[in-house]
Protein backbone atom coordinates (compact mmCIF):
# COMPACT_ATOMS: atom_id res chain seq x y z
CA UNK A 1 0.00 0.00 0.00
CA UNK A 2 0.76 3.62 -0.53
CA UNK A 3 2.73 5.59 1.81
CA UNK A 4 3.22 9.11 2.52
CA UNK A 5 7.20 9.44 1.79
CA UNK A 6 7.60 13.12 2.04
CA UNK A 7 8.63 15.65 5.04
CA UNK A 8 6.64 15.03 7.97
CA UNK A 9 7.82 18.04 9.76
CA UNK A 10 5.68 19.71 7.10
CA UNK A 11 2.44 17.53 7.50
CA UNK A 12 3.09 18.72 11.28
CA UNK A 13 2.93 22.16 9.97
CA UNK A 14 -0.47 22.08 8.55
CA UNK A 15 -2.00 20.56 11.53
CA UNK A 16 -0.76 23.31 13.35
CA UNK A 17 0.45 20.45 16.22
CA UNK A 18 2.71 17.43 16.88
CA UNK A 19 1.41 14.32 14.95
CA UNK A 20 4.10 11.80 16.72
CA UNK A 21 5.36 11.21 13.69
CA UNK A 22 9.11 11.49 14.36
CA UNK A 23 11.19 10.56 18.03
CA UNK A 24 9.98 12.17 21.35
CA UNK A 25 13.83 12.42 21.83
CA UNK A 26 14.09 15.33 18.69
CA UNK A 27 11.92 18.51 20.15
CA UNK A 28 9.75 18.18 16.83
CA UNK A 29 8.26 22.07 17.77
CA UNK A 30 11.94 23.24 17.97
CA UNK A 31 12.49 22.53 14.25
CA UNK A 32 8.73 23.12 12.75
CA UNK A 33 6.55 26.48 13.63
CA UNK A 34 3.54 25.09 13.93
CA UNK A 35 2.00 28.83 13.41
CA UNK A 36 3.43 28.97 10.35
CA UNK A 37 2.00 26.22 7.85
CA UNK A 38 3.52 25.61 4.57
CA UNK A 39 3.65 28.62 2.45
CA UNK A 40 3.39 31.16 5.54
CA UNK A 41 4.83 34.41 4.28
CA UNK A 42 5.53 37.09 7.18
CA UNK A 43 2.55 40.11 7.04
CA UNK A 44 1.11 37.98 4.27
CA UNK A 45 -3.10 37.83 4.70
CA UNK A 46 -4.31 34.46 6.43
CA UNK A 47 -7.38 33.14 3.81
CA UNK A 48 -10.05 32.51 5.76
CA UNK A 49 -10.49 29.19 6.67
CA UNK A 50 -14.63 27.56 6.24
CA UNK A 51 -16.22 25.11 7.86
CA UNK A 52 -15.08 22.28 5.01
CA UNK A 53 -11.85 23.00 5.36
CA UNK A 54 -12.15 22.67 9.35
CA UNK A 55 -13.35 19.16 8.97
CA UNK A 56 -11.21 18.39 5.94
CA UNK A 57 -8.10 19.55 7.83
CA UNK A 58 -9.50 17.51 11.22
CA UNK A 59 -9.69 14.36 9.20
CA UNK A 60 -6.46 15.00 7.73
CA UNK A 61 -4.35 15.00 11.07
CA UNK A 62 -6.24 12.32 11.90
CA UNK A 63 -5.02 10.39 8.92
CA UNK A 64 -1.62 11.08 8.70
CA UNK A 65 -1.23 10.81 12.70
CA UNK A 66 -2.36 7.00 12.08
CA UNK A 67 -0.21 6.76 8.67
CA UNK A 68 -3.22 5.61 6.91
CA UNK A 69 -3.98 6.45 3.09
CA UNK A 70 -7.17 7.90 2.43
CA UNK A 71 -9.22 4.99 0.74
CA UNK A 72 -8.01 2.62 4.29
CA UNK A 73 -9.10 5.83 6.35
CA UNK A 74 -12.67 5.51 5.01
CA UNK A 75 -13.00 2.24 5.40
CA UNK A 76 -12.53 2.38 9.13
CA UNK A 77 -15.07 5.28 9.21
CA UNK A 78 -17.71 2.98 7.68
CA UNK A 79 -16.80 0.24 10.01
CA UNK A 80 -17.10 2.83 12.94
CA UNK A 81 -20.58 4.43 11.91
CA UNK A 82 -22.32 0.86 10.98
CA UNK A 83 -21.39 0.13 14.89
CA UNK A 84 -23.21 0.88 17.91
CA UNK A 85 -22.30 3.72 20.15
CA UNK A 86 -20.60 7.43 19.04
CA UNK A 87 -19.01 6.75 16.15
CA UNK A 88 -16.46 9.32 16.51
CA UNK A 89 -15.10 7.18 19.50
CA UNK A 90 -15.34 3.69 17.55
CA UNK A 91 -13.51 5.40 14.71
CA UNK A 92 -10.34 6.35 17.29
CA UNK A 93 -10.53 3.18 19.02
CA UNK A 94 -10.70 0.86 15.87
CA UNK A 95 -7.26 2.87 15.14
CA UNK A 96 -6.00 2.77 18.03
CA UNK A 97 -6.52 -1.43 17.78
CA UNK A 98 -4.75 -1.85 14.51
CA UNK A 99 -1.73 -3.95 15.45
CA UNK A 100 0.90 -1.44 14.55
CA UNK A 101 -0.91 0.98 16.82
CA UNK A 102 -0.90 -1.25 20.22
CA UNK A 103 3.20 -2.22 19.25
CA UNK A 104 4.04 1.76 19.19
CA UNK A 105 2.15 2.21 22.26
CA UNK A 106 3.92 -0.68 23.67
CA UNK A 107 7.11 1.18 22.99
CA UNK A 108 8.27 -1.72 20.59
CA UNK A 109 8.15 0.79 18.20
CA UNK A 110 9.65 4.69 18.74
CA UNK A 111 7.14 5.94 15.87
CA UNK A 112 4.36 4.38 14.34
CA UNK A 113 5.76 3.92 11.87
CA UNK A 114 8.33 2.27 12.74
CA UNK A 115 6.29 0.25 14.67
CA UNK A 116 3.95 -0.81 11.16
CA UNK A 117 7.80 -1.69 9.98
CA UNK A 118 8.17 -4.48 12.57
CA UNK A 119 5.02 -6.04 12.39
CA UNK A 120 6.21 -6.17 8.61
CA UNK A 121 9.45 -7.71 8.95
CA UNK A 122 7.73 -10.33 11.54
CA UNK A 123 9.21 -8.64 14.36
CA UNK A 124 6.15 -9.26 16.56
CA UNK A 125 4.21 -12.71 17.59
CA UNK A 126 0.48 -11.88 18.58
CA UNK A 127 -0.82 -14.61 21.33
CA UNK A 128 2.25 -16.78 20.12
CA UNK A 129 1.30 -16.26 16.73
CA UNK A 130 3.27 -14.53 13.61
CA UNK A 131 1.17 -11.65 12.30
CA UNK A 132 2.92 -9.42 10.08
CA UNK A 133 0.01 -7.29 8.89
CA UNK A 134 -0.27 -3.81 10.32
CA UNK A 135 -4.08 -3.38 10.00
CA UNK A 136 -4.49 -6.76 12.49
CA UNK A 137 -7.25 -5.73 15.21
CA UNK A 138 -6.15 -6.78 18.66
CA UNK A 139 -8.76 -7.80 20.90
CA UNK A 140 -8.77 -7.05 24.76
CA UNK A 141 -6.32 -9.66 26.12
CA UNK A 142 -4.15 -10.34 23.55
CA UNK A 143 -0.51 -10.65 24.53
CA UNK A 144 2.19 -8.76 21.86
CA UNK A 145 5.74 -10.44 22.07
CA UNK A 146 8.64 -9.41 19.97
CA UNK A 147 10.21 -12.68 18.71
CA UNK A 148 13.05 -13.23 20.17
CA UNK A 149 15.82 -13.27 17.47
CA UNK A 150 14.48 -9.69 17.31
CA UNK A 151 15.18 -8.82 20.48
CA UNK A 152 18.97 -7.61 20.35
CA UNK A 153 17.54 -4.67 18.02
CA UNK A 154 19.11 -1.52 19.04
CA UNK A 155 16.12 0.53 17.81
CA UNK A 156 13.66 -1.82 19.93
CA UNK A 157 15.59 -1.16 23.23
CA UNK A 158 15.98 2.20 22.65
CA UNK A 159 12.56 2.51 21.97
CA UNK A 160 11.80 0.53 25.28
CA UNK A 161 13.58 2.77 27.59
CA UNK A 162 12.17 6.11 26.01
CA UNK A 163 8.71 4.67 26.63
CA UNK A 164 9.64 3.92 30.18
CA UNK A 165 10.69 6.81 30.36
CA UNK A 166 7.85 8.91 29.33
CA UNK A 167 5.27 6.23 30.83
CA UNK A 168 3.05 3.70 29.28
CA UNK A 169 -0.86 4.41 28.11
CA UNK A 170 -3.38 2.61 30.72
CA UNK A 171 -4.86 0.57 28.39
CA UNK A 172 -1.59 -2.14 27.96
CA UNK A 173 0.27 -3.61 30.51
CA UNK A 174 4.17 -4.00 29.44
CA UNK A 175 6.79 -6.18 30.62
CA UNK A 176 10.04 -4.62 29.31
CA UNK A 177 12.45 -7.11 30.33
CA UNK A 178 10.29 -10.18 28.51
CA UNK A 179 9.95 -7.63 25.71
CA UNK A 180 5.78 -8.37 25.79
CA UNK A 181 2.68 -6.69 26.53
CA UNK A 182 -1.31 -6.97 26.71
CA UNK A 183 -4.13 -4.99 25.04
CA UNK A 184 -6.02 -4.86 28.56
CA UNK A 185 -9.11 -2.84 27.11
CA UNK A 186 -10.14 -0.74 24.28
CA UNK A 187 -9.29 3.06 25.35
CA UNK A 188 -11.63 5.17 26.75
CA UNK A 189 -12.36 8.25 24.76
CA UNK A 190 -10.98 10.25 27.92
CA UNK A 191 -7.93 8.60 27.57
CA UNK A 192 -6.79 9.68 24.27
CA UNK A 193 -5.67 12.94 22.93
CA UNK A 194 -8.04 15.64 23.48
CA UNK A 195 -6.07 17.28 20.40
CA UNK A 196 -8.45 14.97 18.49
CA UNK A 197 -11.99 16.62 17.38
CA UNK A 198 -13.42 13.32 16.13
CA UNK A 199 -16.65 15.07 15.24
CA UNK A 200 -15.75 17.26 12.29
CA UNK A 201 -14.24 14.29 10.69
CA UNK A 202 -17.87 12.10 11.41
CA UNK A 203 -19.56 15.68 10.18
CA UNK A 204 -17.21 15.76 6.63
CA UNK A 205 -18.35 11.78 5.96
CA UNK A 206 -21.77 12.14 6.95
CA UNK A 207 -22.62 14.49 4.46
Amino acid sequence: MARYRGPTCKLARRAGTDLFLKSPVRALDSKCKFDRPPGFKAGARRPRVTVYGTQLREKQKLRHMYGLMEKQFHSYYIAAAQAKGSTGETLLQLLESRLDSVVYRMGFGITRAEARQLVGHNAVLVNGSKVNIASYQVKPGDEITVRERCRGQLRIKSALEIAEQLGFVPWVDVDSKAFKGVLKSVPDRAELSQEIDESLVVALYSK
